[in-house]
C-alpha cells in the first residue's frame, strides 16, 4: 500500500531525458523529465506511478487514460478539444481519457504527480 499525502516526499526518480523523448511537443523550456513505475511496466495496459518533470511548457496527445493527483508544484493543464484550462496544486487531480489532446503549462521549478494509467 502507498500512502499519498500533501507535504509528502515522492520517492527517488530515474531520469528520463526531456518530454520531447516521450512524445512532447516542447513549447518552451528545456522541461527534464523523471518518473519511477509502482505497478506494471512501460508497455503493460496498466500502470501505476510517479512522473516528474521541470518549469516549462509542452504539449502532448495523451496515449492512455489517466487519473493523477499532484503531490508537489503547479501546473495549467488546457484540454485542447474544449480549450478548458485548469490549474492544479498539491491535492488537486484530474481524469483525462487517451487521445485528449492537452497542452501543459509547469508553473514550478519542479512538479510531481502520481497517476493510474491504462492503454
Amino acid at each position: 500500500m502507498y500512502g499519498i499525502k500533501r507535504g509528502g516526499c515522492a520517492p527517488e526518480m530515474e531520469a528520463l531525458g526531456t518530454v520531447a523523448d516521450l512524445g512532447a511537443t516542447i513549447v518552451e523550456g528545456e522541461v527534464r523529465v523523471f518518473g519511477l513505475l509502482t505497478h506494471g511496466s512501460h508497455d503493460s495496459a496498466v500502470s501505476a506511478g510517479w512522473f516528474g518533470c521541470t518549469k516549462g511548457r509542452f504539449d502532448m496527445v495523451y496515449p492512455f487514460t489517466e487519473q493523477a493527483i499532484v503531490v508537489e508544484g503547479e501546473v495549467t493543464l488546457r484540454n485542447g478539444l474544449t480549450g478548458e484550462s485548469t490549474r492544479y496544486g498539491p491535492g488537486d487531480s484530474w481524469f483525462v481519457l487517451r487521445g485528449t489532446p492537452v497542452s501543459w503549462e509547469v508553473h514550478s521549478d519542479r512538479f510531481i504527480k502520481h497517476y493510474f494509467a491504462a492503454a
